[in-house]
């Protein structure tokens, strides 16, 4: 039987499941970009808030490309399960706050019309950081960008879905609801403001200027592993709830959500729940995206090279272990500022605790996609700001040389390894393995819109870099590690 056939009463006692009358739910939040971080994160939290306030917000979820997510929770009317995992412990929890999922492809009207429902009071978005459209050169909207010129005809981008909803409530003279970006972007909530407003200028000032005037974006910071579902999961959920669920997923006990205190009163009650409100969410951000995203990142291209298929499996390397380790503490934490060393070296001492969760299978693969758009605010922000200040880069240097040594698409032992990326067709053939380590390093620094040119100027660092890379090429990752 199916959960889709399931009672929520007749689901074992000992789970968790929705403790309010699903009926009564309202679609007041629309969520861009639904997949496995979503439900394992802001779901939670949302529905967390519901059972202790009665607000009675569901979430209509949308999907910007395939179906694939609409079909497998369609069924099971919305209902899914969470497992929670920490070594050989794992507890099941029934989530039912999701009502509906949209695909956009087949069908943008609808989600248009969801946006500019008087009911919807907030949307959140985890679109990663290329579903921003930005030009990486001013971290505003790139107007010419191919999703952005597709949204002249029919939504296409998630700017776009938002613009079209955003400009029926403009013209129907509503309030425009809260819009909270939930995706590893510095000062997000700026950033999608920004997008936003550049975007409706494009061709309407009067509706960028209300949207300077009436939006309201909080920046946030999100924090969860949460790797995608395997055949474990399917069947661990099955044994602990008694039905199958094709959307089932897992994640590590640690979550955290991080909000500017801009919302609403009513979703004041995040704070309740778990989230943290506060004045100022950069610093937060900062530490976030360098000591778990930088190293997540470093760790993933070392990992491709030497094979390691998961992340408990790459920091069970010693050598690995240790590079990442005193990257964090030595290299990036004293980037991140705002908080006293102490708590910085502790941040980082339980994210590779984290990292050690055998139980959460978390790809490596999968954390390597899309490092053109990841790795300037993971790793490059910060090795400039440490050369600005004179202070050794060393390290950094070898984690963005693992980046370019993984854009060959081999692994130490010569095997193709999968490189996905948006700008793979233009930096693979640049990264060749049979070309000088120098003049790689030489053309890939040129790239603009991912190394900035204050870096590149610096012939210390393409020094250092080619260095590093030359290593790398010739004795292997362990070796180049110490190890």
């Amino acid at each position: 039987m199916t959960l889709a056939n399931a009672t929520l009463a007749s689901i074992k006692a000992d789970v968790r499941r929705p403790r309010y009358d699903r009926a009564r739910l309202v679609p007041g939040v629309v969520h861009l970009g639904i997949g496995n971080f979503h439900r394992a994160h802001q779901a939670i939290y949302l529905e967390d808030l519901v059972e202790r306030s009665g607000l009675g917000l569901g979430i209509t979820g949308v999907s910007l490309k395939s179906p694939g997510m609409r079909d497998k929770l369609a069924p099971q009317d919305g209902l899914y399960t969470l497992l929670v995992r920490e070594g050989e412990t794992v507890s099941a929890r029934v989530v039912g706050i999701v009502g509906r999922v949209l695909v956009g492809p087949e069908d943008p009207a609808a989600v248009v019309r969801q946006i500019a429902d008087p009911a919807t009071r907030l949307v959140t978005l985890t679109v990663t950081e290329k579903g921003y459209c930005l030009d990486p050169a001013t971290h505003r909207l790139d107007p010419n960008h191919p999703d952005i010129r597709a949204d002249r005809d029919r939504p296409t981008s998630a700017i776009g879905y938002l613009l079209a909803g955003l400009k029926q409530r403009y013209t129907a003279g509503q309030k425009p609801p809260t819009v909270l970006s939930c995706d590893n972007l510095p000062s997000n909530g700026a950033t999608l403001r920004r997008a936003l407003i550049d975007g409706a200028a494009l061709d309407d000032d009067g509706f960028a200027q209300w949207l300077e005037t009436n939006l309201v974006t909080p920046s946030a910071m999100v924090d969860r592993i949460v790797p995608a579902s395997t055949d474990a999961d399917f069947a661990d959920a099955r044994r602990l709830t008694g039905f199958a669920d094709l959307a089932a997923l897992s994640t590590e006990p640690f979550t955290q959500w991080v909000i500017e205190d801009t919302l609403d009163r009513d979703l004041h009650g995040l704070g309740e729940v778990g989230a943290e409100l506060v004045g100022a969410v950069e610093p937060y951000e900062r530490m976030k995206l360098r000591l778990l995203n930088g190293a997540h990142s470093t760790i993933a291209y070392a990992a491709q090279a030497i094979g390691a298929e998961y992340v408990a499996d790459a920091v069970a390397i010693p050598a690995l272990r240790h590079f990442v380790s005193e990257l964090q503490t030595e290299e990036l934490a004293p980037t991140v500022g705002h908080f006293p060393r102490e708590r910085l070296v502790d941040y980082s001492n339980q994210l590779i605790r984290r990292f050690d969760n055998t139980a959460v299978k978390h790809r490596t693969r999968q954390i390597a996609m899309d490092g053109s758009q990841k790795l300037p605010q993971r790793l490059l922000m910060a090795l400039g700001e440490r050369l600005d200040q004179g202070l050794p880069v060393e390290r950094l240097t070898l984690a963005v040389a693992f980046w370019l040594r993984h854009l060959s698409g081999r692994d130490d032992q010569g095997a193709p390894i999968p490189v996905n990326d948006p700008l793979a067709d233009r930096l693979m053939p640049l990264a060749a393995s049979d070309r000088p380590a120098a003049q790689v390093v030489e053309d890939l620094l040129a790239v603009r819109t991912v190394f900035p040119e204050g870096l590149t100027a610096r012939a210390g660092f393409r020094e250092g870099l080619t260095r590093a890379l030359t290593r790398l090429r010739a004795g292997g990752t362990l070796a180049a590690l110490g190890g």
